[in-house]
């Protein structure tokens, strides 16, 4: 498989760097030198240090054999015109663009074909997906949904006092008589594949998959009850506040339906739990404009004053997404230091994530990963329903369907899967188990397998074929 990035940022280096580390034939172009010359002292691919609308610059990049063009560049109109030559000039099965204009996103060109693109990507849309889904599981953490499987997967921190600190996860199962499995635990940046003699130590940050009622029995043994979440303080209010306010909004507006013989005055009251704090003006007029039902202020977050005039007094969720990541953090860490109960934060860089995490933050969510496992999605096989990466992708959790009759019928323990693989759930006709050793595979049976990233053809191989 050939894939030829334009853009080598964030984004294009992360999504380049996963499917090199897969084995995958993939080419870089980049006009800026310094991104260029990064890209080629840490990537082993060609790097063409050129701009990507350039129709001799795509020839050299060999675009006439790529299976995916991808164009991730900053700029919107450089996407669209790269993918839009690709189209006329090259015959290539698949074009992504990387499209952050609202105007653009906000229009039925996301989901169809235009100018020859055949996927658009936003990256503040795929983070807000993130946040909204968060949200209707009360911001208890990161959570992981799948699309064929009743489970999620969660991640937990463990603090001094939490009482599995210590203990192995045989114990901890044998104790509370729950259904849930530990898949990975991540401890001192470094991953673990678990077994029941394995033992917990403080700060171990535990992904669990089980079902989501038996996820919060989980959370309350460690004192984190589920709540409603009424009251939403959105600090920042660009395109990732703004598209989170208009979700919640338009839910307030379903959810307010039996009330509408109530008197207005009540309903307008009820509706303003949702506010808005934004430090630009003209930003703030537009948002009053747009939501006349939330509560805009037009303040710094970071001005201690604000506070003091008790706007935050008995909110249940402060969602930090500014272009600050830093803000991000310390705003959403110090809200609940003010009795908000349950924080999310928007980051980007990897290591911000597990110090947020272990801030006491209680979700937090990086556009950078985001938009790479939308992309991702998109490039792997169609039987391939969900991917998430993690630890700059060196870990992979994916749920796909299983197409290869040639392993119909096997037990797990006979199917040679790559070390430090696993696969946590199996769903089979509506219903999904935890699996063993012992548990058997199935054509057109949907797995979650966790497996490492140069492990990802294999595992496509066998359970998509060849």
């Amino acid at each position: 498989m050939k894939i030829v990035i334009v853009g080598a940022g964030t984004v294009g280096f992360q999504i380049a760097k996963q499917l090199i580390d897969e084995n995958k034939d993939v080419v870089i172009i980049e006009k800026n030198p310094k991104v260029a010359k990064h890209a080629a002292n840490h990537l082993d691919c060609m790097v063409i240090n050129d701009e990507g609308n350039n129709i001799e610059v795509l020839k050299k990049a060999g675009v006439d054999k790529a299976d995916f063009f991808i164009s991730v560049t900053d700029s919107d109109e450089v996407n669209m015109i790269s993918c839009g030559l690709v189209s006329s000039e090259f015959h290539v099965p698949c074009k992504i663009a990387r499209v952050r204009n609202i105007d653009y996103s906000g229009t039925k060109i996301s989901s169809s074909p235009f100018l020859g693109i055949d996927h658009i990507v936003n990256p503040e849309i795929e983070a807000s997906k993130v946040i909204t889904r968060s949200i209707e599981h009360g911001a208890m953490s990161d959570i992981l949904s799948f699309e064929k499987s009743r489970f999620q997967m969660r991640n937990m921190s463990l603090i001094d006092y939490s009482p599995f600190v210590n203990k192995s996860l045989k114990e901890i199962k044998r104790s509370l008589h729950l259904d849930f499995l530990v898949t990975f635990i991540l401890r001192d940046n470094k991953y673990i594949i678990p077994s029941g003699d394995t033992y917990l130590l403080e700060n171990d940050k535990l992904y669990i998959v089980a079902t989501e009622e038996n996820l919060e029995k989980l959370f309350m043994q460690t004192g984190k009850f589920r709540i409603k979440l009424n009251k939403i303080v959105i600090v920042g209010g660009g395109r990732i506040g703004s598209y989170v306010a208009d979700y919640l909004l338009k839910k307030q507006e379903r959810d307010l339906t039996f009330l509408s013989r109530l008197r207005s005055s009540f309903i307008q009251k009820w509706r303003r739990n949702v506010v808005i704090v934004d430090n630009d003006t003209e930003q703030c007029d537009i948002l009053s404009e747009r939501f006349p039902k939330a509560l805009i202020i037009n303040e710094d977050i970071s001005d201690e004053g604000i506070y003091e005039e008790g706007h935050f007094t008995d909110y249940d969720l402060i969602i930090t997404s500014t272009d600050n990541q830093e803000l991000n953090i310390v705003t959403a860490v110090y809200a609940k230091t003010l009795g908000i109960k349950r924080s999310i934060a928007v980051v980007n860089k990897n290591n911000y994530i597990n110090i947020a995490s272990d801030l006491g933050i209680d979700v937090t969510v990086s556009q950078k990963n985001s938009m790479v496992n939308s992309i991702l999605k998109l490039i792997r096989k169609g039987n391939i329903k969900n991917i998430y990466s993690f630890l700059d992708g060196m870990l992979e959790v994916i749920e796909l369907s299983v197409e290869n009759p040639e392993i119909s019928g096997s037990k797990i323990k006979e199917i040679n899967l790559p070390p430090q693989s696993l696969i946590v759930s199996l769903t089979r006709g509506g219903q999904s188990i935890l699996p063993d050793g012992d548990s058997t595979i199935q054509n057109k049976d949907y797995i979650i397998i966790i497996a490492r990233k140069e492990s990802i053809s294999q595992i496509e191989n066998i359970f998509i074929g060849k």
